[in-house]
């Protein structure tokens, strides 16, 4: 456990550091987009009001700001694993309330901010992703 703990504290050089950076705020604001999202659905038009789904939605915006937060303030490994999990784990939950229902709802493409959130999600996890990639590679090296 020690050994894990060591690797996900692992620091890269300062370029690599900078670029692991720009990558972490990128994602960072994409993840932020989506959380807003979800804030304006549940609190604006009416989500909050939808048996089980609504507190997920606010419980959605919370976490991912949350997540926008230790991001700023840590910028490590741990935290864009993280952030990777939980956007998918939100394009997970939206791809099956639009094609098979989720825990009783069943959304649609053409709902509010669908296809705006689904992009914002996507390109975060491609940024995320690419993210972990490089510190990766960048910790392998030391």
């Amino acid at each position: 456990m020690n050994m894990l703990i060591e690797f996900l504290r692992r620091r890269p050089e300062p370029r690599q550091r900078a670029l692991t950076t720009v990558i972490l705020l990128a994602g960072a604001a994409g993840l932020l987009v989506t959380s807003y999202i979800h804030w304006h659905l549940w609190h604006d038009d009416g989500y909050r009001h939808i048996p089980t789904i609504g507190w997920l939605f606010l419980l959605q915006a919370i976490s991912g700001v949350v997540i926008v937060l230790l991001i700023l303030a840590f910028r490590e490994l741990w935290t864009a694993v993280i952030a990777a999990g939980f956007v998918a784990s939100t394009l997970v939950g939206f791809l099956l309330s639009v094609t098979r229902g989720f825990l009783g709802f069943r959304d649609s493409w053409f709902a509010p901010f669908a296809k705006e959130a689904f992009g914002f999600e996507v390109g975060s996890i491609l940024v995320f992703v690419l993210a972990v990639a490089l510190m990766l590679r960048t910790s392998k090296r030391h």
